[in-house]
């Protein structure tokens, strides 16, 4: 099963660098982060900023859900763990 995400929030972790969504399977809500290395991978010349961060997040979003759905199923579908980091080599 995809994983659904209905959920349009998003937040920046700079303690991290690495901004985090949620997607679901079923009721079973799975965290993700996007490590910033990878948005800077998909969105060259970006600043580095928080709001850059975010903005890149948003325009390549579509690549984010997908490589969060194969993550998810490689993963075992969330056997034991419901928290997926997303790379640079993931995109």
């Amino acid at each position: 099963m995809k994983l659904s995400f209905p959920n349009p929030s998003r937040s920046y972790d700079a303690d991290k660098n690495r901004v985090r969504f949620w997607g679901y399977d079923s009721t079973i809500e799975v965290s993700f982060f996007v490590e910033t290395d990878a948005l800077v991978r998909l969105c060259p010349g970006i600043s580095g900023a928080e709001k850059e961060f975010l903005k890149a997040f948003d325009s390549v979003l579509d690549r984010i859900h997908k490589a969060a759905n194969k993550a998810y199923l490689a993963g075992g579908k969330g056997k034991g763990s419901y928290a997926y980091s997303l790379a640079a080599n993931d995109f």
